[in-house]
């Protein structure tokens, strides 16, 4: 019988993990912290609450769907609305605040009830996993994210820290969604070995590709990103959401890009550089920018050129040139007239 990776000595464990690196020319660390991702989501989809989880973001693409080959290091997740606060929301698919005012007691009472939730559940739900397993990890919590740092096995550049940081939004259902098996990446390479598995509520990578899209919107419209460092991921997801097909069915989808602009409108409304609001409908109705210019453009590239430094794509990777030409040319499709 295999035996648990998390049973194993830290010495095995590594040499295991350097077996699989071997075999896929993929750094131990990035491995290493796979497999605490995956644990992560098996505890948090078996709890209580796990039918009200939706995997969202760039790792569910990577994790759930194989449609990127990168390593996606951090977890972002939605808790349903209306299971957070059912007063607010009422019943519907994806509900939505009537009026600015109802937007702001919304985002105000989901500021308060979603780092207590996160106190009250998920903290515990970590804390006595790790002790079950009888795992070494701290644990600390930021507003609406949960901050897990372990020992590494192996060290990296830098750009990726052995922390996985869960990331919870409460502003929305997850929909539309569906069941996805999620495995470790060195899981095939190593037999004798049991990694952790789950199977995780994920967002359809329809609506991921819009949620990437507006995002990388925002960022040409102001050159900035709000998230600070490592954000070249998103143009890599996008191109490879239209490599599998997944962009056109999305650009096809008109209901659906106008429901991610709706709530994008309403809960994150953002200005572009000259201070006026930022129009999400407008965005995915004929007027959506992927291409950055001028400064802008230079520190994507560079951040580019970081991720692919620390070993996050797992395939031969594109230039930058090459990967802004073919953004260039999805927007060109996105934008064209139906």
């Amino acid at each position: 019988m295999p035996d648990p990776f998390f049973k194993l000595p830290p010495s095995d464990r590594r040499e295991a993990l350097a077996l699989a690196a071997a075999a896929t020319g993929r750094p131990v660390h990035l491995l290493d912290k796979d497999v605490w991702l995956v644990w992560l989501l098996d505890l948090l989809f078996r709890s209580p609450f796990g039918n009200h989880l939706v995997f969202k973001g760039g790792s569910s693409l990577s994790k759930g769907y194989q449609i990127i080959r990168r390593f996606s290091e951090d977890v972002d997740l939605t808790y349903d609305i209306r299971v957070l606060a059912p007063e607010l929301s009422g019943p519907g698919l994806d509900p939505l605040p009537a009026t600015r005012s109802q937007q702001k007691r919304w985002t105000s009472q989901i500021r308060t009830l979603l780092p207590v939730w996160i106190r009250q559940h998920v903290l515990p739900l970590i804390s006595e996993g790790l002790s079950a397993h009888g795992l070494s990890a701290s644990l600390s919590i930021q507003q609406d994210k949960v901050l897990l740092e372990y020992a590494p096995l192996a060290s990296g550049s830098g750009y990726v820290r052995p922390v996985v940081m869960l990331e919870f939004g409460a502003r929305s259902t997850g929909e539309p969604w569906e069941s996805r098996p999620v495995t470790c990446d060195a899981a095939p390479l190593l037999g004798g070995v049991a990694f952790p598995t789950a199977i995780a509520r994920v967002m359809r990578p329809e609506r991921t590709f819009w949620e990437k899209a507006t995002a990388v919107h925002v960022f040409c419209e102001q050159g900035d990103f709000r998230g600070g460092e490592r954000f070249a991921r998103h143009w890599h997801d996008l191109i490879r959401l239209d490599q599998s097909g997944f962009a056109a069915a999305a650009i096809a989808d008109r209901a659906l890009a106008l429901a991610v602009a709706s709530h994008k409108s309403m809960f994150f409304p953002e200005k572009c550089a000259a201070g006026e609001l930022l129009d999400y409908t407008a965005a995915v109705s004929g007027h959506l920018r992927l291409v950055p210019e001028d400064h802008a453009l230079e520190n994507l590239c560079l951040d580019y050129s970081r991720m692919l430094d620390d070993g996050l794509l797992l395939d031969d990777a594109e230039t930058f040139e090459g990967l802004i030409d073919q953004c260039r040319a999805l927007e060109a499709r996105i934008n064209q007239p139906s």
